[in-house]
């Protein structure tokens, strides 16, 4: 700790070079001796001078002096623990990659290994309790399935509905998932985890993982045996080979090994009991501890500790009395009000020294964004406060008070919550007229354009379900047509679209997902 202390604007304690220079000017002008001694006797001085109570040692000139010393070092700013800034998460954000090739239906973990996986995915979640996951699926090809969420139940849903059947390519590209997932949390504020569940990595995406430059770490999680086991296929059969003989898919440790040691991978193997989780887990927060001690967290300037010292010496300053008579009134006060009222009374005495603005810092430094959002008068930052207890129509409502970058920014991101995507979208658009290299705006311009198509090709399949098409055809306009013009009423066809919507099932929704975005990718 004591090797840590230093300021943070060490070029204030410049003005201590004022403190003995003030001393000694002053103390010169007031010294009547000094002034006379040129011009008197020093035999007539000592009896002409008239000295009440003797010689004093402490002089006004002094009490400025400590004065002027203390607030400069106040001012300087020491320090020598670090803090975390406000609004930044106390967890590191997860992404799992979920591996859905054909072979994670081997029987040699029971009852599959993709099975497997799903509890192992149950059991993170739940050593994890409030933190961000996101989830991905990949096989030939890499999808989102859901973005950063502290909703388990929502991803727990989700995993459910992964199976190899709703990918539309086959085969698998580990490297282009590391690319998907890293992507998608490039526009996070603090470092995080991907973490890849698979039976294998294939050796032509060693390069990915060796290559990586992100800021996230990497992981993977082994599922399977070295002896391997039979395959299901989706009808409940045993895949076969050419010959006829039983598919028999092998843990190829010895490549999970090489992966570790050509990259800063950690590899760990599937268990039968919870190790394996609870590894993954601790790596999770030793990992995000060790990155936001590196970068993430700032110096806790220490020097408002000496405001105190400043208003005591301060208050000398006052005519003689004032001082007992306002300690007898705070006393009185404190003794005299009940304790349901104690609360009540510090907040009032707080009101004394404290902006509203600076209230709410406060409230944010305890956690306390409720109090916040009911303190701050800056819209800005009571729209901060407001996003994070989850009113985001009011912290819309705050933020629209300015006209900046920032406001247009954090109002896309609390309408992207409300998925209002077409509005999300025109607030993004205009953060970036006013700062168009902003790489945040950016990324969730696009993320919410993406889910913008998403929405209109679903409504759009639902409008050829209402037609009389089979809803779980998935047509592709190739010639560019754009289908009868018609009237549609607005109100029955919405609610129609809806209770159809709900009764698709995610693994449906899903691989029609999948398959647009897999044929968007196409050249």
């Amino acid at each position: 700790m004591i090797a840590d202390f230093h300021f943070l604007r060490p070029l204030w304690l410049l003005a201590l070079v004022a403190v003995p220079l003030l001393v000694v000017v002053i103390g010169r002008r007031t010294d009547v001796r000094a002034q006379w001694q040129g011009m008197i006797a020093p035999h007539l001085l000592d009896h002409l001078l008239i000295e009440k109570g003797g010689k004093r040692r402490f002089h006004p000139v002094h009490l400025t002096a400590a004065l002027i010393a203390i607030a400069a070092i106040a001012t300087a700013g020491p320090t020598w623990q670090r803090e975390k800034p406000p609004f930044v998460e106390d967890t590191a954000p997860l992404a799992i990659a979920i591996d859905l090739t054909a072979t994670m239906n081997a029987t040699d973990l029971s009852p599959t290994r993709l099975e497997r996986t799903k509890l192992k995915v149950q059991d993170i979640l739940a050593l994890r309790k409030g933190a961000r996951t996101a989830l991905f699926a990949y096989a030939g090809t890499a999808h989102m399935v859901l973005p950063l969420t502290d909703d388990a139940n929502l991803i727990r849903t989700y995993v459910a509905a992964l199976s190899p059947g709703i990918m539309p390519v086959a085969g698998k590209n580990t490297g282009k998932a590391l690319q998907v997932v890293e992507d998608a949390l490039s526009g996070e504020a603090v470092p995080g985890t991907i973490l890849f569940m698979t039976d294998g990595v294939e050796r032509t995406a060693f390069d990915a993982f060796a290559h990586y430059k992100g800021r996230n770490d990497l992981m993977v999680l082994g599922i399977g045996t070295a002896d391997g086991g039979p395959v299901k296929t989706a009808d409940g059969q045993f895949l076969t080979d050419a010959t006829g003989a039983r598919v028999r898919a092998k843990l190829d440790v010895d490549a999970l090994k090489a992966l570790q040691a050509a990259s800063a991978t950690q590899v760990a193997t599937v268990t039968p009991d919870d190790a394996d989780v609870r590894w993954i887990v601790r790596r999770i927060q030793t990992s995000f501890a060790q990155k936001t001690a590196e970068g993430l967290t700032r110096w806790y300037d220490a020097g408002w500790w000496l405001t105190i010292p400043i208003a005591i010496l301060a208050a000398l300053w006052f005519r003689r009395g004032w001082s007992v008579r306002w300690a007898v009134f705070v006393i009185a006060i404190g003794t005299a009000l009940p304790g349901t009222r104690v609360e009540a009374a510090e907040r009032s005495f707080a009101d004394l020294w404290f902006t509203p603005d600076q209230k709410g810092q406060r409230a944010v430094d305890r956690g306390d964004f409720q109090g916040a959002a009911g303190d701050f008068t800056d819209p800005a930052w009571q729209g901060v406060a407001l996003y994070r207890i989850g009113r985001y129509q009011d912290a819309i409502n705050a933020f629209a008070q300015g006209d900046t970058a920032e406001s247009y920014y954090n109002q896309g991101n609390a309408l992207m919550h409300l998925d209002k995507v077409e509005e999300a979208v025109a607030a993004y658009q205009q953060a970036l007229k006013q700062r168009p290299d902003w790489p945040e705006a950016k990324q969730n311009l696009a993320v919410a354009e993406k889910r913008k198509a998403d929405k209109d090709k679903q409504d759009q399949d639902a409008e050829q379900e209402a037609a009389g098409l089979d809803p779980d055809q998935v047509q592709f306009d190739d010639k560019g047509t754009k289908g009868k013009e018609g009237t549609v009423p607005g109100a029955p066809q919405t609610a129609e679209m809806w209770m159809r919507n709900i009764q698709v099932s995610p693994a449906d929704l899903l691989a029609r997902k999948f398959a647009i975005e897999a044929k968007d990718a196409q050249p």
